[in-house]
């Protein structure tokens, strides 16, 4: 297996004609959400510049000045919230992604050995890959960013069969269901899944997304609501949690994404 500590993979992500259009660098965007202390700024450095190598042992000397939840929000989960921000622009991309996420595995693991009872989260959701679709890389980045977010996820997988997805939802109970899919001939899983939710009492949103799907596809069946891309996903997971039914969040789809949700 390959060491991706042991690589220096920037060369092969580097998008040239992004930066040569882009008026910002990484390093402009993120100096302007860095945590000011300088051990949270740190941890949050190698989440964005993808030194997991060093995170380990970064979060383990901010430890001695910060409590876990500090090292977490203000370190692991902002150098997060920073790598989505690039990505978001189109800076970096699908392996830049990736790597962060393996650091911040790692790093969180460290901080919440020392977090007593545990790490409290917002809410859950449950999250599959299709039944019959092999394709999981959205899946994973979504996963990444709600987890950034501090929602618990539980991730199925890939080619995920509809009665297991069923199974999971009535007995984990969560606030949010989600599925991708890649493949025109995996998409019609998810209004099964959705119609045997409705034939057992349950009424949560259904994010579906993935190359496959669109949104006309995703609201013409029940609890469907759609996400382009996967950093839509916390802001309509939000609502799920703050008390908005998926036809509430259906509706207010445009305002949502858009971000102009004032007043509400």
């Amino acid at each position: 297996m390959v060491d991706l500590d042991s690589i220096n993979i920037e060369p092969f992500l580097t998008r040239y004609d992004i930066v040569m259009e882009s008026k910002e660098s990484p390093q402009d965007i993120a100096s302007r959400m860095y945590p000011e202390e300088p051990a949270l700024r740190k941890v949050a450095e190698d989440i964005v510049f993808l030194r997991s190598k060093n995170i380990e042992a970064d979060v383990q000397a901010a430890l001695s000045e910060f409590s876990p939840n500090q090292v977490i929000d203000s370190g692991l989960l902002r150098g997060i919230e920073i790598v989505s921000e690039i990505y978001d622009r189109g800076i970096y991309y699908l392996p830049h992604v990736m790597v962060a996420a393996d650091g911040f595995d790692k790093g969180i693991k460290v901080a919440e050995k020392a977090l007593e009872g545990g790490r409290q989260v917002k809410g859950t959701v449950v999250m599959h890959a299709a039944e019959g679709d092999p394709h999981d890389i959205g899946k994973n980045i979504a996963a990444v960013l709600l987890k950034s977010n501090g929602y618990g996820v539980i991730d199925m997988g890939r080619d995920v069969a509809v009665d297991d997805v069923v199974a999971t939802v009535l007995s984990e109970r969560p606030n949010v269901l989600t599925g991708t899919a890649l493949m025109t001939t995996t998409m019609s899983a998810f209004p099964r899944v959705a119609e045997k939710l409705q034939e057992k009492g349950v009424d949560i949103p259904f994010i579906c997304a993935g190359g496959a799907v669109n949104r006309g596809y995703v609201e013409s069946f029940p609890l469907g609501v759609y996400a382009d891309k996967a950093a839509e996903g916390p802001k309509l997971v939000v609502k799920a949690i703050e008390g908005w039914d998926w036809r509430r969040i259906r509706e207010n789809w445009d305002k949502l994404i858009r971000g102009t949700m004032e007043g509400e």
